[in-house]
């Protein structure tokens, strides 16, 4: 029996592996800090899967990885923040699902990158005050960007950093608030015509491996310093900002070069 009559058209077993290797290490990864590992499993899913399965496959995988860090670190949960998020992902994602997915993504991609290193790095405005609005507005922006750009962990996670909740908090309360945004993402992919059979057996092997990464995360999160966490968190999206920036202006150069030489 061939493991290749099991995966999807156009994707050789290689490709298969690297995504449930790359879904473990990413699972770890956002189970120990609480972000970071969505948008490195992006850029796999981005190098080894067809393009127009991208987005929903990896919705799925991150429903599964945040459904596993939900199940482990539900009881340090903040409620009321998930449903204030959840209500306004409810009308973002309807929103993004009903445009056609032709906006520029360079622009998306150096939006949030600016975004976050403002929000992380830069002056807290005095009358900032997270609140119902503030959850509620990212619940709404994550789910709408997410439908063209795939990984919007880092917009929830920079709005919790601004909430003064300890680490254990922030990462279960992200895990909620990312099982929201994602499931509403596979439920409108769905509606528009996304068919998820040929892919069941690659997604279970996913999420498999994705349980057992955070599991071990969430192992080592709570034997971590507060400290060391909120440093490690920071740099963790810093990293990420970078590479948005990185990726916008691979995009949007050679589109410069083309204008100007055409």
């Amino acid at each position: 029996m061939e493991i290749a009559q099991f995966l999807p058209e156009g994707v050789p077993v290689w490709a298969a592996v690297v995504s449930v290797i790359a879904a473990f290490l990413a699972s770890a990864l956002t189970a120990a800090f609480g972000i970071g590992g969505g948008l490195a499993l992006l850029a796999v899913m981005s190098v080894v899967f067809p393009a127009p399965a991208v987005v929903p496959v990896h919705g799925v995988a991150q429903l599964g990885s945040n459904a596993g860090r939900f199940i482990l670190q539900m009881k340090d949960t903040i409620w009321p923040i998930v449903f204030w998020f959840a209500g306004g992902g409810v009308l973002g994602a309807l929103l993004g699902g009903r445009l056609a997915v032709e906006l520029p993504v360079w622009a998306l991609r150096a939006g949030v990158a600016f975004f976050i290193f403002y929000a992380i790095w830069g002056p807290r405005p005095k009358s900032f005050s997270p609140g119902p609005v503030t959850f509620f507005s990212t619940g709404a922006i994550g789910a709408f960007l997410t439908m063209f750009f795939g990984a919007t962990g880092p917009i929830a996670a920079t709005m919790l950093s601004a909430t003064k909740i300890t680490r254990l908090n922030m990462v279960a309360t992200l895990a909620s608030c990312m099982v929201a945004q994602h499931g509403l993402k596979i439920l409108v992919f769905g509606a528009l015509g996304f068919a998820y059979g040929p892919w069941v057996w690659l997604i279970i092997a996913i999420l498999a491996f994705g349980f057992l990464g955070t599991y071990l995360g969430t192992h080592y999160l709570r034997r971590m310093p507060e400290q060391l966490f909120q440093r490690g968190f920071r740099y963790v999206l810093t990293i990420i900002a970078t590479y948005l920036l990185i990726a916008a202006a691979t995009e949007v150069i050679p589109m410069t070069a083309a204008l100007r030489t055409g």
